[in-house]
């Protein structure tokens, strides 16, 4: 069965359409695969844009409406951009005393974004979560998947400087 033409997205190129119809191609004819579809377009494009939503939908057999629905639901799907690097920064007691919410300020004036936001260069993704199981090494921020401790509002520009 023919693709059908891919819709015009600027986050999108040829190849990343290439390897969205290599996965659907893979995937169609198995009951309940959206999860591993929509899991795996995401890797390619970085965050499933409703343009990619709809193709995979049709392109699956599937209502448009449930693709999103499943993409809406779990945490693992965004549906907007997201940065080069993610940056968690604990939010729990230990840290939240030791100065975390200033950092948080620092970085939101310094990059020019909010909670939950990525910057326009999408550089960073900037998030605040529960805990992050290092209160020893608390205020703890990490970056990917590197761990800094003891990050006050003093060096967090320093230390978030190393990410391109």
């Amino acid at each position: 069965m023919p693709m059908l033409a891919h819709p015009a997205h600027p986050d999108i190129d040829d190849s990343m359409w290439a390897r969205v119809d290599e996965i659907i191609k893979d995937h169609r004819l198995i009951s309940g695969a959206i999860i591993a579809v929509l899991r795996q377009c995401q890797d390619v494009v970085g965050y499933l844009p409703l343009e990619l939503l709809d193709y995979i939908g049709t392109e699956m057999n599937l209502p448009c409406s449930e693709v999103y629905g499943v993409a809406s639901f779990y945490a693992l799907f965004s549906m907007t951009p997201k940065g080069r690097h993610t940056i968690k920064l604990c939010l729990g007691t230990a840290c939240y005393v030791k100065g975390i919410k200033e950092a948080m300020r620092r970085i939101e004036n310094h990059y020019h974004v909010v909670e939950g936001g990525t910057t326009e260069d999408r550089r960073f993704t900037l998030q605040g979560v529960r805990c992050l199981g290092a209160c020893g090494l608390a205020p703890v921020m990490v970056v990917g998947q590197d761990t800094h401790g003891d990050v006050s509002s003093d060096k967090i520009i320093d230390v978030l400087e190393q990410y391109e």
